[in-house]
């Protein structure tokens, strides 16, 4: 079983330290509190809110992935390269049609530092 790193699992001091570091590999997910039962319905996953990452032949994000609790929804794979080796922030549209509330999170994998999960992000789906 790989080693899931989340920045809470870290001390407050540490975090503000390595904050860079955590920043350019932890998930973001962005979407609405509230969706249509079955209505197409967008969420955005983004890497690095404010610090950028490597687009290195051996360092990049390698996928991100979309989870409904232990329910695996989608995933993106990327190739080095795909930021034209210069830095920068991963950001993913998912597209999903829900049926009932979500307790959304995303995972990414970089290639160099493993994977890593983002916070959950409740979704209440409403008819």
């Amino acid at each position: 079983m790989p080693r899931i790193f989340k920045a809470v699992d870290i001390s407050k001091e540490d975090k503000e330290v390595r904050k860079d570091y955590f920043d350019r590999h932890t998930p973001h997910i962005i979407c609405k509190d509230t969706a249509k039962r079955n209505e197409k319905f967008r969420v955005k996953v983004i890497l690095g809110e404010e610090y950028t990452h490597p687009d290195d032949p051996d360092h990049y994000i390698y996928y991100v992935q979309l989870w409904n609790r232990e329910t695996f929804l989608a995933e993106i794979h990327f190739a080095p390269g795909i930021l034209g080796n210069n830095q920068g922030q991963i950001e993913v549209d998912f597209y999903i049609v829900p049926q009932q509330s979500m307790n959304l999170s995303a995972m990414a994998v970089c290639t160099k530092h493993g994977l890593w999960q983002s916070d959950p992000k409740e979704v209440k789906v409403l008819d």
